[in-house]
C-alpha cells in the first residue's frame, strides 16, 4: 500500500473468491476495521474515472468510512499512480475478464464487512450507505429499487415495471447495485462464473436459502445510454427475451453469444 495526501492505494494481482468467514447474522448494526463498506466497480478499460466516483461517493457515504476496489479487465490497461480521491482508500487492480470474475477478485480484497457493487455508469441515491445498512440490519443481501437518469414517459414505466417485478421475484439485478454482508456473500461462493445473468443466479441461489432479500426503496440513477444508442423498444425487448430464455433453462454460455450477435 501507498500514501499520498492522505489517500491511500493498494495494489493486489488477486483473483478468485476468498474464502473468509461465514455469517450467519446480519451485518448493518457492528463491525470492526476502518472500511465499514468496501464498494466493487468492474471496469473495461476504466482509467480516468475513479476520481468523479469517489467524489460520488463521498457524497453519498454520509461519513460512513469505505473503500473502492476498481477491476479493470484489461489486462494491458496501466494502474494509475495514487492520487487524492476524497480520502477514501482505493484499490486499482487488474482482473480476469469478465463480470463476475473481476467482480469476485475484487471481494477477495475487500476488507469492509459490507461489500456494494456498482456499475460505472450508476450513481447512488442520497444518503444510499444509511439506507443499505439499515437494511443489512435486518438482511443479509438487497438492492436498491432501479431508477433510470433518463426524461421520459418510457423510463418512468420501465421503472415501475421493475418495481413490480421485484415485488414478485425479489430478483433486484445488478443495475440496482446489489449489496451483501461480506462474510455471507463469500459463504454462497461469490457470484457465478458465467458470462451473463450472475446477477439473477446469485439471487435465486439466495431464495433457494430461504433468506429474505430486501429492495431499499430509494433509486439508483442508471445510465440510459444503452437504451438511446440502441433504441428505446429495442433494448428493452432484448433485455426482457435474454431474461425469459435464461428463465427456460437457456444455458449462459448461449445467452452471451446470442446477446453478443444482437446487441446494437
Amino acid at each position: 500500500m501507498t500514501c499520498q495526501n492522505g489517500t491511500c492505494v493498494r495494489r493486489c494481482k488477486t483473483s478468485g473468491n476468498s474464502g473468509g468467514p461465514a455469517g450467519g447474522r446480519a451485518c448493518g448494526a457492528n463491525g470492526a476495521g476502518p472500511a465499514v463498506v468496501s464498494v466493487v466497480v468492474p471496469v473495461l478499460a476504466g482509467q480516468g474515472m475513479a476520481g468523479r466516483l469517489a467524489e460520488h461517493l463521498q457524497v453519498v457515504s454520509g461519513g460512513v468510512p469505505f473503500e473502492m476496489i476498481i477491476a479493470d479487465g484489461d489486462p494491458q490497461q496501466p494502474l494509475p499512480q495514487p492520487d487524492c480521491l476524497c480520502g477514501a482508500a482505493v484499490l486499482h487492480m487488474h482482473a480476469p475478464i469478465g463480470r463476475a470474475r473481476q467482480m469476485n477478485a475484487a471481494a477477495a480484497c475487500a476488507r469492509g464487512r459490507v461489500l456494494l457493487f456498482l456499475h460505472a455508469d450508476t450513481r447512488l441515491p442520497h444518503n444510499a450507505f444509511a439506507h443499505m445498512l439499515d437494511a443489512l440490519s435486518r438482511v443479509q443481501a438487497g438492492a436498491f429499487s432501479l431508477g433510470i437518469d433518463g426524461g421520459g414517459l418510457f423510463f418512468r414505466l420501465t421503472e415501475r415495471v421493475a418495481d413490480a417485478r421485484n415485488r414478485l421475484t425479489r430478483t433486484p439485478y445488478g443495475d440496482q447495485a446489489q449489496f451483501f454482508c461480506t462474510a455471507y456473500f463469500r459463504q454462497l461462493g461469490g457470484y457465478a462464473d458465467i458470462p451473463l445473468m450472475e446477477d439473477v443466479d446469485i439471487m435465486r441461489r439466495i431464495r433457494r436459502r430461504g433468506d429474505p432479500i430486501e429492495i431499499v426503496k430509494s433509486r439508483v440513477a442508471t445510465s440510459a445510454r444503452r437504451w438511446h444508442k440502441e433504441g428505446l423498444l429495442y433494448c428493452s425487448a432484448r433485455n426482457v427475451c435474454l431474461r425469459a430464455l435464461y428463465a427456460l433453462g437457456v444455458s449462459p454460455h448461449s445467452l452471451s453469444r446470442w446477446y453478443r450477435a444482437h446487441r446494437g
